[in-house]
């Protein structure tokens, strides 16, 4: 592997590893999507949440003033009671029960598997690339580009599965929660996809073999068979 060739794989892979970063940023954070009831009267109650792949946090705060927009739950006059809990999604309890019927669980445990799914093509991309730079494993290149472009498409799967369950938790009838928003753990992961997607193509286009400035002349320089 030449210089020129090798100083554009690690330009690439720093590029990549912003997006890995991003990935593990938004796999491993709750605020996915943030969830908030509309309020008819001020002086109440407001329970906000929030969750991504793992767990869902609920905020319950005291309301003062109403949000003028109808977003959110406007003033509070103290911090709230915070609680978290994990998604048992290979589990019964009532935990989990209250999951399937406000978020659809099938939807939450498909998001979660895809993600991992991700993050594995996104371990062995790496894996390759880091090879690829022994002048006799070169050819590591090429699948470190498809594993990290299968990844960049696992995860915005995975981001079209959970804005669907959203959406269906917001349609749902058994759900205080009718106002959403998608937050920067989304966020995280949509750029995630963007650049693994980018970075994964342009490895394969660096893998590819060197053509020759000018092919004409690369065939007038042939040696002359003899019969």
């Amino acid at each position: 592997m030449d210089e020129g060739k090798a100083g554009k794989i690690k330009c690439t892979f720093c590029f990549v590893t912003v997006g890995m970063i991003l990935m593990v940023v938004a796999v491993s954070t709750d605020f996915w999507a943030v969830l908030s009831p509309r309020l008819e009267r001020s002086n109440s109650t407001c329970e906000e949440a929030h969750f991504g792949l793992w767990r869902l946090c609920t905020k319950s705060t005291f309301v003062h003033t109403l949000d003028p927009e109808g977003k959110g739950c406007g003033s509070t006059g103290f911090p709230g009671e915070y609680n978290c809990t994990y998604f048992k999604h290979f589990t019964s309890g009532e935990n989990a029960e209250i999951f399937q019927v406000t978020t659809q669980k099938e939807y939450s445990i498909s998001a979660a598997a895809i993600a991992i799914i991700s993050v594995g093509f996104m371990v062995l991309g790496t894996v390759c690339v880091l090879l690829s730079f022994n002048k006799t494993l070169d050819y590591f290149l090429k699948p470190a580009g498809m594993f990290f472009i299968f990844s960049g498409l696992c995860i915005i799967i995975s981001v079209e599965v959970m804005r669907q369950s959203v959406k269906r938790m917001i349609d749902s009838k058994e759900t205080i929660w009718i106002q959403y928003h998608y937050s920067w753990s989304f966020a995280c992961a949509c750029s995630a996809f963007v650049i693994l997607f980018i970075g994964g193509i342009t490895l394969l286009l660096i893998s590819l073999p060197r053509m020759p400035q000018n092919p004409w002349e690369t065939c007038m320089d042939a040696p002359p068979e003899h019969s």
